[in-house]
C-alpha cells in the first residue's frame, strides 16, 4: 500500500468547521530509520512521539460536527507538522529528556526529505480543505498530565490563542460555564507560535480558530475520547453563535 502522510476523512461534509489533528500518531514510515527511530516502545507511546487521545476525539468530533478532519500520518518525532519550516523544533532531537537516535546526526538533506515527504503534503492537504471562506479551524491536541521533574497540571482542557483572535474567548466562555471544569486560558503552553499550523493556516489568513488542548489521561480510552467530543459539539457551536463570526 502507498504511504499517506496524512489522514482525510469527510472532505465532502458541509459543516463551516474544520478539524485538524497535528500529532496524530506515533507511526514511523520505513524511509525513516527503516521505520524506527530508534527509541523503545514506551517512549513511542509517550507524549513525545504523538498526541495520546486526540486523533480518535477528532475522528469523533468530525461525525458530530458534520465536519471534514485531517490528521497527520508520521509521529512529531519524524518531523513536526505543528512547526514551521524555519522553527529549530521542526526535527527534534532531544524532548522531555529522552534523546531521539535517529534525529542525532540528521543534516539539512534529510530534513528536507522528510519536509517534502511528510510535512509538505499534510499543510497542502490542510490549505485545500481550509479553503473555503468562512472556515472555523478547530486544531486538536492533548498534553500529558505531568512533564519528567515539573508540577502537575491541573487543567483539564486547555484554549491556546493569539491575543486578538475573535473566537476562542467566546469557546472559553462556553466552557466555563461548567463550574467543575478546570478550563487553561493558553496553558499549558503559549497560545501564539509563529509559522506554527494554527499561525498559518487560521490566524494569518483570518480564519476563526481555536487551539484545543485536552489532557491526555482523560482521553486515552474510546469512553473518555467519546465524552470530550460529544463536550465540544455541544460547546463549538454555542461559542461560534456567541462570537457572531
Amino acid at each position: 500500500m502507498t504511504y499517506s502522510p496524512f489522514f482525510l476523512h469527510g472532505a465532502d461534509r458541509p459543516a463551516r468547521w474544520l478539524i485538524t489533528c497535528d500529532h496524530a500518531t506515533n507511526f514511523v514510515p520505513s524511509f525513516v530509520g527503516g521505520g524506527d527511530l530508534g527509541l523503545p516502545a514506551e517512549d513511542m507511546a509517550r507524549h513525545i512521539a504523538y498526541d495520546v487521545g486526540a486523533y480518535e476525539v477528532s475522528k469523533l468530533l468530525g461525525e458530530y460536527l458534520d465536519a471534514p478532519v485531517v490528521a497527520s500520518n508520521f509521529s512529531r518525532l519524524v518531523i513536526d507538522p505543528n512547526r514551521g519550516e524555519d522553527d529549530p523544533t521542526l526535527l527534534m532531537r532531544l524532548y522531555d529528556g529522552t534523546i531521539i537516535p535517529a534525529n542525532r546526526h540528521a543534516d539539512e538533506a534529510e530534513k528536507a526529505r522528510r519536509l517534502d515527504a511528510c510535512h509538505r503534503p499534510y499543510h497542502r492537504a490542510l490549505s485545500e480543505l481550509a479553503a473555503r471562506p468562512d472556515t472555523v479551524i478547530i486544531s486538536m491536541h492533548s498534553f500529558t498530565p505531568q512533564l519528567r521533574g515539573r508540577p502537575k497540571r491541573p487543567w483539564e482542557i486547555g484554549i491556546l490563542f493569539p491575543e486578538g483572535e475573535a473566537f476562542s474567548p467566546h469557546l472559553i466562555s462556553e466552557l466555563e460555564q461548567d463550574k467543575d471544569l478546570c478550563v487553561g486560558v493558553n496553558e499549558p503552553y503559549t497560545g501564539y507560535l509563529p509559522g506554527d499550523a494554527i499561525d498559518t493556516h487560521g490566524t494569518k489568513a483570518g480564519r476563526p480558530n481555536a487551539l484545543v488542548e485536552l489532557r491526555n489521561d482523560l482521553i486515552a480510552e474510546p469512553a473518555g475520547q467519546e465524552a470530550w467530543a460529544r463536550r465540544l459539539a455541544q460547546v463549538l457551536p454555542l461559542a461560534l453563535e456567541r462570537s457572531g463570526l
